[in-house]
């Protein structure tokens, strides 16, 4: 049995722990970052490699095939008697539901940016998830040693493309081959480290000739944090001499307030500048005390209400991760905003309104645990036991409930046919689906009620490839799949009015409902708007509810394709009853009659998913490439040269994405890359309508 750990169960101070998360675009160094954080903190004492496979935070058997970090893993290290609770998130855009999920959670973030590549799709992308939740953070432009590495490029690009506002920590000393280093623009010491891979470094002068450089850029610094502290402000005017703690403090809470973000450098690979990244976590990203408290609503007021990160205060977390541990099975990663989690103890999910017991708790360093008593205000850790409580649930004290905003998804858009190779395997199959559901609300699977076929959706085939992956080594399932689908959805375009009868007889009581609404279009965004507007009682006020539900049963089969329908609004505003006949169910099957009959009048169309594509390719291949995307209805936008690469961003439906990859390849003989992401929905082309609707549309 494991030993319980009674020397920090959260006992340290909460002003010096630290929440954050490592986020990326793909390959710009993530967990390589932090198996040397891992390292440089004690935490193991041997470095991993990503390329051989044994890195700390990728433990997945399919991380370590294919080289990138599918699931966030939860560290717990120390720097400095500072505890931090680190995430490393995947760069990749199928898995991007584990940045959004960790980013909920978290205080603070480092964004790795490559110093070749710099800002890149995915880079946008969780850099926008951080603006959603408000995140600190510091920025460190990674893999200084690469040919082609332009730190101040970078920085540009960070203006530029995201707008944002990047104030240097230091300066790079050298280059590529040549980066020996960095300049400290607060203390202004050169930090020069050994090129044997050890870590090792000495304190230096600044060179003579970056020393110019650096006294501007230093200004540069102290200029930025004038402007949020009057004192240093008034200091700086008067000539009077700003100590580094004042610097400190300042850059500390221009961070905080996402005023502007520090930037840091070093090449994480090789060893070198790793130690001053983990100061600037601890000196400037806030610990649990510097942010505003959490806000709820309790369930039984409907008021809004706050929980400050004390130890005192009512107990309250969210579960922010589902997660099928080998060992002890299911783990749900819970951040405790407020109170004492102690192990043994009942605590009450507000969703499922019902309690649940915390059998363990497990401070986790990646896939290794160490169980621990409680843990308290401010903290994240794993928790064994929880039977019905699932992402985005809040759990707290029973007597002071209280519901923290839940976590949005995106929908799965690509969908493949899965069936077992044997009938023995069928109830393994489902049970096994299950629970990926569970962990991942990006993953759906379905039964189909008509061919009895079973079919999985995610984000893309990296994701339901991983997912094939697993149902044979986690649960021994082996399975036929079928070529992947597209997730086309439905929606109209303008306002019609949808009127329907149901009327049956037969022997003893009949049925009958008669139901008159109005659809419309909802703005993009909002899947469903119901609104009664009945008068007079011409419907009973306990049928409503039954009118929408047979609505929303519509909603899943549309009229053109039998597709889901999205964006619309419904108004039920007339209609009729039987004192005797009607009844809930005929008022379900009159509300989808009525529904159905509305869509078509509203100028229904099928919407494909659109795919924001970057292609990375040589010069030479830039012609054959734009002929590729052409060919595929994608549409051009930038070009960007980046020496003799080429980027082109485009939109590409994701149908035609399909098989990409392959032609890529072939025509760029192996040297062009790509990444996409989701984009939006789009009115899908006439010509390729009948192509799907089997030449009929509606």
């Amino acid at each position: 049995m494991a030993k319980i750990n009674e020397k920090n169960d959260s006992s340290a101070d909460i002003r010096q722990l630290r929440n954050i998360g490592l986020v990326a675009h793909i390959d710009a160094g993530k967990t390589t970052t932090s198996e040397r954080i891992l390292y440089y903190t004690g935490t193991i004492h041997r470095l991993g490699n990503v390329d051989d496979g044994n890195t700390t935070t990728d433990w997945m058997v399919q991380e370590k095939e294919r080289g990138i970090t599918i699931t966030s893993a939860v560290i717990s290290c120390s720097w400095k008697d500072h505890a931090i609770n680190l995430i490393d998130t995947p760069g990749h855009v199928d898995f991007t539901v584990e940045v959004e999920r960790s980013l909920r959670v978290l205080d603070g973030a480092v964004v790795i940016f490559c110093s070749v590549g710099g800002v890149q799709p995915q880079s946008e992308t969780v850099w926008y998830q951080a603006d959603k939740y408000k995140v600190p953070r510091i920025i460190y432009v990674n893999k200084m040693d690469r040919v082609g590495a332009d730190f101040f490029k970078v920085v540009e690009d960070i203006k530029e493309k995201l707008g944002a506002n990047p104030v240097l920590m230091q300066l790079p000393i050298g280059a590529e081959a040549d980066f020996k280093g960095a300049i400290d623009l607060i203390t202004m010491k050169a930090y020069i480290y050994n090129d044997d891979g050890s870590g090792d470094f000495t304190e230096e002068e600044i060179p003579e000739d970056m020393l110019e450089d650096a006294e501007l850029y230093r200004s540069s610094l102290v200029d930025s944090v004038s402007e949020i502290d009057d004192e240093i402000l008034e200091k700086y005017l008067d000539g009077i001499d700003i100590s580094n703690e004042e610097i400190y403090k300042a850059i500390s809470r221009g961070c905080i307030e996402n005023v502007f973000y520090p930037v840091f450098c070093g090449t994480s690979f090789r060893n070198k500048c790793v130690q001053p990244l983990l100061d600037g976590i601890i000196k400037y990203l806030p610990s649990p005390k510097d942010i505003d408290p959490v806000k709820g609503i309790n369930p039984e007021t409907n008021e809004e209400e706050e929980r400050l990160p004390e130890d005192d205060q009512p107990t309250s977390a969210l579960v922010f991760k589902l997660a099928t541990d080998p060992f002890i099975g299911s783990l749900a990663f819970a951040r405790v905003y407020s109170g004492v989690l102690r192990t043994g103890s009942y605590i009450y999910n507000t969703k499922r309104k019902r309690k649940e017991r915390v059998s363990r708790i497990v401070r986790l360093k990646s896939n290794q645990r160490e169980d621990v008593s409680m843990i308290k205000a401010g903290d994240i850790a794993g928790i064994v036991g929880f039977k019905q409580s699932y992402t985005g649930d809040t759990i707290c004290d029973e007597k002071h409930p209280i519901s923290f905003e839940a976590i949005s998804f995106p929908e799965p858009v690509v969908s493949i046919l899965v069936e077992p190779k044997t009938k023995q395997d069928q109830d393994k199959l489902v049970r096994a689906l299950g629970k990926f559901q569970l962990e991942d609300p990006t993953f759906r699977y379905t039964l189909d009620k008509e061919t009895g076929q079973t079919i999985v959706s995610g984000m893309g085939e990296l994701h339901l490839e991983v997912i094939i992956d697993r149902l044979f080594r986690e649960f021994g399932v082996s399975v036929n799949t079928g070529s992947p689908s597209v997730a086309y959805k439905e929606a109209i375009f303008e306002e019609a009015i949808g009127e329907a009868k149901h009327v049956k007889q037969s022997g003893g009581h009949g049925q009958y409902a008669h139901v008159k609404l109005e659809v419309y279009p909802l703005k993009t965004g909002e899947k469903f708007l119901f609104e009664n507007r009945i008068r007079q009682g011409v419907i009973p006020k306990e049928y409503i509810p039954a009118i929408e539900t047979g609505i929303k049963y519509a909603m899943e089969n549309g009229p053109i394709a039998g597709y889901e329908v999205v964006n619309v609004g419904v108004r039920v505003v007339d209609g009729s009853y039987h004192p005797v006949d009607s009844s809930e169910m005929a008022f379900r099957v009159a509300g989808s009659k009525a529904f159905h009959a509305g869509l078509k009048k509203a100028s229904a169309k099928l919407l494909e998913p659109i795919m924001k594509v970057n292609i990375v390719v040589p010069e030479s291949y830039l012609g054959d490439s734009i002929s590729l995307i052409s060919t595929r209805r994608g549409k051009v936008g930038q070009i960007e040269s980046l020496g003799q690469t080429q980027i082109v961003s485009a939109e590409v439906p994701l149908k035609s994405m399909f098989g990409f990859a392959t032609d890529l390849r072939s025509i760029t003989q192996g040297r062009g890359s790509y990444t996409m992401e989701f984009s939006k929905y789009d009115v899908i082309p006439e010509a390729q309508l009948a192509e799907i609707t089997g030449g009929t549309n509606g």
